[in-house]
């Protein structure tokens, strides 16, 4: 094996202790796509002297920055549009009826740029729009991610005009959004009211997180290996109350666990309730 790619395994194994993502054999390219700028600021010449340095000088912030520049990555608003229309049109109402009055919680697991959490804050607002006197408890949305910088664009709550593009509907826009100078807007502060931003490794104890009722966890478990996968679902499944549900990836799906967890298909998009 050569050097270059003796210097990539160790790196694979460095991240996958770190944050849990598994990296394809493929993958140099996207490492030194996003480390390079990274590595000539330290002035380091290879990824085996990139982990070394991470391993000799623990407390350098190396190891945070590294684990920044490859978890960081783009979302949408109303992603894949029917987990969205599914809350609003079955599992509020479902969760409301079992449990008058009940504050709802929901985690925001892995969200990345902030688009999700807000869009289900928009999501719980629109139905108490449509269903006024409803939902008396309220909802709280703690919205998690590894990705120090990605949760400080979070907790600004601003975004530029390239990003509220990318699935935000004029409409919702000029209701839930603050106009900005330099072509940025800036979600309302209703909407920011409901969403308590954390920073959290998937790896760590979710005990500190309490109790769900619903839980995103969309678009991230496809970086994982089959065994940590399997454990951030058994362990997913312990937050939520019974009867809870699981919201997973257009193309993510839950493979084994039939003790835990319950299909339920919605026409169109697949959820799974916490047995």
């Amino acid at each position: 094996m050569s050097t270059a790619n003796l210097d990539f395994e160790h790196f694979r194994v460095f991240l996958e202790k770190a944050c849990g993502i598994l990296l394809g054999d493929n993958k140099q390219y996207l490492v030194s796509s996003r480390l390079n700028k990274l590595m000539e600021q330290n002035g380091i010449l290879s990824l085996g002297e990139l982990v070394q340095r991470i391993q000799s000088q623990p407390r350098s912030g190396l190891r945070e920055q590294v684990v920044d520049a490859m978890t960081t990555n783009e979302t949408l608003w109303f992603r894949d549009t029917y987990p969205f229309e599914v809350m609003k049109s079955r599992v509020i109402p479902e969760m409301l009826k079992a449990s008058p009055g009940q504050r709802l919680r929901v985690w925001s697991a892995a969200c990345s740029s902030g688009q999700e959490p807000y869009s289900l804050s928009m999501t719980f607002d629109e139905f108490e729009r449509s269903n006024p006197g409803q939902l008396k408890g309220g909802a709280q949305i703690v919205a998690t991610d590894l990705s120090p910088s990605m949760l400080a664009n979070c907790k600004s709550s601003e975004y530029d005009s390239l990003a509220i593009g990318r699935g935000l509907s004029p409409e919702r826009l000029q209701r839930y959004f603050d106009a900005k100078p330099g072509s940025r807007w800036a979600v309302k502060a209703p909407l920011r009211a409901r969403v308590e931003f954390r920073p959290f490794n998937l790896l760590d104890s979710y005990a500190v997180l309490g109790k769900f009722d619903i839980v995103f966890c969309r678009n991230v478990l496809i970086y994982f290996s089959a065994d940590i996968k399997k454990d951030i679902l058994t362990r997913l499944h312990a937050v939520l109350k019974p009867g809870g549900y699981l919201f997973l990836g257009a193309s993510e799906a839950l493979n084994g666990l039939p003790d835990l967890y319950r299909m339920v298909q919605c026409s169109p998009g697949i959820i799974y309730q916490a047995k």
